[in-house]
């Protein structure tokens, strides 16, 4: 059954869960902690492998260029990047995650996003979700967390300008951090018909994370806001281009 099901969507999905339900247990008592997540996104990025996905990480040594907490500011493409980003990004740094305020309300999943200190925004009134992201923000910053910001509303194989805001700049400048750009593919994961988080998986593409170098925000950020989005652009051709 193992080498029947072996790198089939079906078996990602059982394998994902059961890692759900490991560590239910901790995250509902408060204390999933920041090694248990790092475990758990580990173990994610290590089923993905087994189901025949290929990484290319690169920029790493950018996490290290400041002792200080960073924003990171991304594009979303899927759901694999909030799944294994926390493994690759942890010890250099202690992320945490800006997301969809109706997810702290889902089963199983909200315990893992209110223990670990997930910031919660509505999607609805941008004035509401400014002033959440830069009062929990600021106070993330503060305890040593650096958020990951993802602009776009929804996920998308491309980068819309337009629809790519500048929160994460913004909370940067507010809290004295730099900005550190990530430009993500991550469509060997795609969207389903019907279970929207949990598409087919497309072994014919390489996923792709880069961490672009921390910038420093001393003005009002319009100039490193249209650095991150050409960062990511810039990244984004040259990979679907391969």
């Amino acid at each position: 059954m193992h080498r029947l099901m072996l790198r089939s969507r079906a078996y990602y999905m059982l394998r994902f869960f059961y890692i759900v339900l490991r560590y239910w247990p901790a995250a509902r008592t408060g204390r999933f902690g920041p090694e248990a997540w790092q475990e758990s996104s580990y173990r994610v990025f290590k089923i993905i492998e087994d189901c025949g996905g290929q990484f290319q990480i690169d920029g790493l040594s950018n996490l290290q260029r400041t002792d200080a907490p960073v924003v990171f500011v991304a594009n979303h493409m899927s759901t694999l990047e909030t799944l294994v980003l926390y493994s690759i990004i942890f010890p250099r740094k202690m992320p945490v995650f800006v997301v969809k305020e109706q997810l702290f309300s889902v089963p199983f999943f909200g315990a893992y996003l209110t223990y670990t200190g997930c910031i919660g925004v509505t999607r609805r009134s941008p004035s509401e979700d400014f002033r959440q992201v830069m009062l929990r923000g600021s106070e993330r910053l503060g305890q040593g967390y650096s958020p990951i910001i993802f602009p776009q509303a929804t996920r998308s194989t491309v980068l819309d300008p337009s629809k790519f805001n500048s929160l994460g700049i913004k909370l940067a400048r507010r809290g004295g951090v730099p900005v550190i750009p990530v430009a993500v593919k991550t469509d060997f994961w795609t969207t389903g018909s019907i279970m929207k988080d949990f598409g087919p998986l497309d072994r014919s593409k390489t996923i792709h994370f880069e961490f672009g170098p921390p910038l420093d925000v001393p003005g009002q950020g319009r100039h490193e806001h249209e650095q991150v989005m050409a960062f990511i652009r810039e990244r984004l051709a040259r990979w679907q281009a391969e």
